[in-house]
């Protein structure tokens, strides 16, 4: 289900309905597909990225439901250049509804400075396979530390 060169997955890659999902979501973030990326998502999901309070949530509830989800894309996705996802390892229970990626975002901006996100991303979908929840672990401020300045 990746449908763009900026992925690399060094990741299993059996047919497991959470990690399908996971991987249509990194595609259309590359791609820079809201439209795409909100099929992908139920309609009352619960993205937290990262989990807990940061910049893009200060009160580290989440954002809720497409309308929330899509506010979450106009404020952390939006205004970025390009992203290029690397995921090292996935695990998956057969059975399960649940993965668990592990891996690093690259994420340039448009004055070609960029930062690198190590992270590690759970996804939950309900019975049609779409993401109820989404839970990013990462620490804003090691992403800023890797900042690196165009040049």
């Amino acid at each position: 289900m990746i449908t763009s060169d900026a992925i690399a997955w060094n990741a299993p890659n059996d047919l497991h309905p959470a990690r399908t999902a996971s991987q249509r979501s990194y595609s259309a973030v590359a791609r820079g597909d809201l439209a795409e990326w909100l099929t992908v998502y139920a309609e009352d999901a619960v993205l937290e990225d990262p989990v807990g309070p940061s910049m893009f949530d200060p009160e580290g509830i989440g954002h809720h439901g497409h309308a929330g989800i899509s506010a979450f894309w106009e404020k952390a996705i939006a205004p970025i250049a390009s992203f290029e996802f690397t995921i090292n390892d996935s695990f998956a229970n057969p059975g399960s509804n649940t993965c668990a990626n592990i891996g690093s975002i690259r994420t340039s901006f448009p004055d070609g400075s960029f930062t690198v996100t190590d992270l590690i991303m759970v996804y939950v979908v309900d019975d049609a396979g779409l993401v109820k929840s989404m839970k990013a672990y990462w620490e804003p401020d090691r992403t800023m530390a890797s900042f690196t300045a165009a040049g």
